[in-house]
C-alpha cells in the first residue's frame, strides 16, 4: 500500500481533488477507491514533495501585520497593534493619532458587554479619548480606575476623569476612586486603603480582565508625573541615576522589570498593587516613539503588559534591541 500511495501521479490527482475541486478527505477516498488514511498521507506527501504550496496571504493589505507577528514571536506578547509613525507627535506622552485610533480600534474589537476594564491616567489615554470615534453600537462595559483619581492640576488626566469618559464613549458605566494618585506618607495611605468606601473599589479589582495603560519616561519634558505635580524634575534625575527606564501606574522599574530600588516612591502609590496588575489577564500598554522602547521592554520584561498599541518606530526600536 506505501508502494501505491506514493505514486506521484495519484498524490497530484489527490491534492486537485482537494485543493481545487473541494472535495472532502471521504468523497476523494470513495472516488479513488483508496482509505480515507491514505488520502490523509497523500495530501502530506504532497506538501512535503511540493505539490502543494500554501501560502498565508493578507487580503487586506494590512500595513504592519508582518512586523507585529515578529513582535509578538520575540517578546511573547499575545497581541501587538502597529500603526503609523508621527514624528510631530510620537513623543513623549503625546502619542500620534494614528496609535490613538489604532488603540480605539483594537478596543472596539476586543471588549465585550460586560467587561470590568480598569484606565490608569496621563496624556496618553486622554489622546486616545480625543482619537475616539461614535461606536456604532454600545459595549456595555464597567471602566475602573486603578489608580487615584484626584490632583490640583490637569484634571482631565486624572483616572477618574479617563475612567468617565470612557464609560461616556462605550456607552457602559463607570466607578470613580476619589483618593490622591500618590501619598506623602505610606502610613497615611494604608489606614486609607482600609476605609470601606475605598475597599468597594479595590474589591472590584478582582473582576478586572483588561487595563488599559500608558507607559511613561522618567524625563523632564513631558512627563505626566511632572505635569500632575507628583514628582519633580531633580527626583526624576536620581530615579534615572538608579537605572530607572519606564513607570507604570506611576510606579518605576529599571530595564528587567524590576521595582526595588524604588519602592520607597511606588509604595506610596494609591491604586492597583503591580503583584495584581500582573494576574490581569489582558494589561494593554499604548506607548509610541523610538524613544519608548526601553521603557516598553522593562514593562514587558516586568509582566507589567502583555498586548502592546505602538507605532513603527518604537515597534522597530524594540526588535533591535
Amino acid at each position: 500500500m506505501k508502494k501505491f500511495i506514493d505514486d506521484p501521479r495519484l498524490i497530484f490527482k489527490c491534492c486537485s481533488l482537494y485543493y481545487d475541486d473541494q472535495l472532502s478527505q471521504q468523497d476523494i477516498s470513495e472516488h479513488l477507491g483508496v482509505s480515507r488514511p491514505s488520502v490523509s498521507r497523500m495530501l502530506k506527501l504532497g506538501k512535503e514533495q511540493g505539490f502543494v504550496k500554501i501560502e498565508v496571504t493578507n487580503p487586506y493589505n494590512i500595513k504592519f501585520g508582518k512586523l507585529e507577528r515578529e513582535l509578538e514571536k520575540k517578546y511573547g506578547l499575545l497581541e501587538a497593534a502597529i500603526a503609523d509613525s508621527s514624528p510631530v507627535e510620537a513623543t513623549n506622552e503625546r502619542i500620534s493619532l494614528s496609535v490613538s485610533k489604532e488603540t480605539v480600534n483594537f478596543l472596539i474589537r476586543t471588549l465585550e458587554d460586560g467587561d470590568v476594564v480598569g484606565v490608569s491616567m496621563g496624556m496618553t489615554l486622554q489622546n486616545v479619548l480625543r482619537a475616539a470615534r461614535q461606536l456604532e453600537e454600545p459595549i456595555r462595559c464597567k471602566f475602573v480606575p486603578i489608580l487615584g483619581g484626584l490632583g490640583v492640576s490637569r484634571l482631565d488626566i486624572h483616572s477618574n476623569y479617563i475612567a468617565s469618559e470612557f464609560a461616556r464613549l462605550f456607552g457602559g458605566d463607570c466607578v470613580q476612586f476619589f483618593s490622591p494618585a500618590i501619598f506623602s506618607d505610606v502610613n497615611v495611605l494604608e489606614g486609607f486603603l482600609k476605609e470601606e468606601s475605598v475597599q468597594s473599589v479595590l474589591r472590584l479589582y478582582r473582576s478586572i480582565s483588561t487595563i488599559i495603560m500608558g507607559i511613561g519616561i522618567p524625563q523632564r519634558g513631558g512627563s505626566t508625573l511632572m505635569e500632575t505635580g507628583y514628582v519633580s524634575g531633580e527626583t526624576l534625575d536620581k530615579f534615572v541615576e538608579a537605572g530607572a527606564v519606564g513607570d507604570i501606574l506611576l510606579q518605576f522599574y529599571d530595564q528587567d522589570g524590576h521595582c526595588d530600588q524604588f519602592m520607597s516612591f511606588n509604595r506610596r502609590v494609591a491604586g492597583m498593587p503591580i503583584e495584581q496588575l500582573k494576574k490581569v489577564q489582558k494589561r494593554i500598554g499604548i506607548a509610541g516613539g523610538a524613544g519608548k522602547a526601553l521603557a516598553v521592554r522593562g514593562a514587558i520584561r516586568g509582566g507589567f503588559i502583555n498586548t502592546l498599541v505602538t507605532d513603527f518606530d518604537c515597534a522597530t526600536a524594540l526588535l533591535a534591541l
